[in-house]
């Protein structure tokens, strides 16, 4: 294989989002990969805190999909080590036993969505677009900032500059 078409190969990998479902429930687990997988998404999936992060450590996730309910961790404690690991990553709490307590928890430990099991698929895939969307959007504005602080640098170096040679 050749250098271009590898990498084309890795433009098209990193092009597709990735998600990490974390789920004790195997049926559900499988269930999500095959309609996430069919929506075009990358996925991975974890039945204990322990094994989603150590692939968080590991990959890149755009999305996480996390059990409010795990064997070995509650999921607002890995949603807060998850968030400490890759604090970019987007995190929806799933959840069959909904409180009002847990979805405050959650969003104050910055969970971006909570869905309450059994979920609609298309309900769960627009979530996730819409959240990605709103990273994209912040990331622009975020490159929009940088590049604003680069130009105002330059031309005040210029002028700097410039006065400078007109001192001499």
């Amino acid at each position: 294989m050749g250098f271009l078409a590898i990498l084309q190969q890795a433009g098209a990998t990193i092009q597709k989002n990735t998600v990490l479902i974390i789920d004790d429930d195997l049926a559900l687990l499988e269930s999500a990969q095959a309609i996430i997988e069919s929506a075009g998404y990358a996925v991975q999936t974890a039945e204990t805190a322990r094994d989603a992060i150590r692939k968080a450590k590991s990959d890149w996730f755009d999305i996480a999909l996390l059990d409010i309910d795990l064997p070995d961790m509650q999921g607002t404690e890995l949603l807060q080590q998850l968030q400490a690991i890759k604090p970019r990553m987007i995190k929806i709490m799933v959840t069959g036993s909904a409180s009002l307590e847990n979805a405050i928890q959650c969003v104050n430990l910055e969970a971006k969505a909570y869905i309450v099991k059994p979920f609609n698929p298309a309900d769960l895939l627009q979530v996730m677009e819409e959240k990605l969307k709103e990273r994209r959007a912040a990331e622009r504005v975020d490159e929009e900032k940088v590049t604003d602080f680069i130009e105002e640098r330059l031309q005040k170096l210029e002028t700097v500059h410039s006065l400078e040679r007109n001192d001499k």
